[in-house]
């Protein structure tokens, strides 16, 4: 056979077998349309609805605002008249001549103190509690009772104690954020299945192990569920103790504003405690997903 109908033969296309379909590769999809745009559609459908419903309340709250006699300042008037603490909100101008931004950070700062304290204290109680009968016998009752008091009850004792408005402050928003932390922490602990113990005890773990190794992971949904609500608490409480003890928190900010008829400072500074309220409580929630792998509820 020659070279010339070696070549032949090899042209000639070789016939598929009956009813096998030739399948072409799938083009690979863009990264506009893979991810870019979903991502763009998951964003718009958490922000849109939001931004429309803030929208048709500042319609309405204008429309009833702006009526002659209206006792509250329509969002209109809210922005000429606090203008300069919307646009610039770390501004100083005197000692108390402050924007609400510093006056919001000095806030924080007695949060952080008073709910640092507070989340540690309320975790080694609530470990207590869960894990011994006897503490919970005896510390349960003295804890139902000691949550139920007003946080801002506690300001005068804490004044007459510290002499000194900023540690008074700060012990207000202890008492107030330690309770949920001690209670869900001990509910947690009680609730760390059998099995997880008697794996600890044929391990042999002492008690520092088993306090980390077990304790801790299995009941942090709960200890974070106590962190969330002990968070909220905390801001909660510095705004109204800061209206008694004075100094530059966001709180008295707001008891002055009243004292000088300024209620649209006080709108804008809502605004601010609204947003650093939700934004805290994101935080706590975002720590509690990493730490417990997506298992407690946001």
């Amino acid at each position: 056979m020659n070279m010339q109908a070696v070549k032949t033969q090899s042209a000639v296309p070789v016939p598929l077998a009956t009813g096998e379909v030739l399948r072409l590769p799938t083009p690979k999809p863009s990264f506009v349309r893979a991810k870019l745009i979903p991502a763009a559609k998951d964003v718009a459908a958490k922000l849109i609805p939001p931004i429309v419903m803030i929208g048709l309340l500042l319609i309405v709250w204008q429309i009833l605002c702006s009526k002659p006699g209206a006792t509250l300042p329509s969002p209109t008037k809210i922005w000429t008249e606090a203008y300069d603490l919307i646009v610039d909100p770390f501004f100083i101008a005197g000692p108390q001549d402050i924007g609400l931004g510093w006056r919001v950070l000095t806030s924080l700062q007695r949060v952080a103190i008073g709910y640092g304290f507070a989340a540690v204290i309320g975790i080694l109680l609530g470990t207590l509690v869960g894990q011994s009968v006897w503490a919970m016998r005896g510390l349960d009752p003295i804890f139902q009772i000691l949550r139920t008091i007003s946080p801002l009850a506690w300001l005068p004792i804490s004044l007459a104690a510290f002499r000194d408005s900023q540690p008074s402050a700060i012990f207000v928003i202890f008492i107030t954020a330690v309770w949920p932390i001690i209670i869900n922490t001990a509910v947690g602990i009680r609730n760390i299945p059998q099995d997880y113990r008697n794996v600890a005890a044929v391990l042999r773990l002492n008690h520092l192990e088993f306090f980390v190794k077990v304790m801790i992971p299995s009941a942090a949904p709960y200890i974070f569920t106590g962190l969330r609500i002990g968070i909220g608490l905390s801001w909660l409480a510095i705004v109204a103790a800061e209206m008694l003890t004075g100094g530059v928190g966001i709180g008295f900010f707001i008891w002055d504003a009243w004292n000088s008829s300024r209620l649209s400072d006080i709108v804008i500074a809502l605004v601010y405690i609204g947003g650093v309220g939700f934004v805290l409580d994101r935080i706590v929630a975002g720590l509690a997903t990493i730490v417990t792998r997506g298992t407690s509820a946001n």
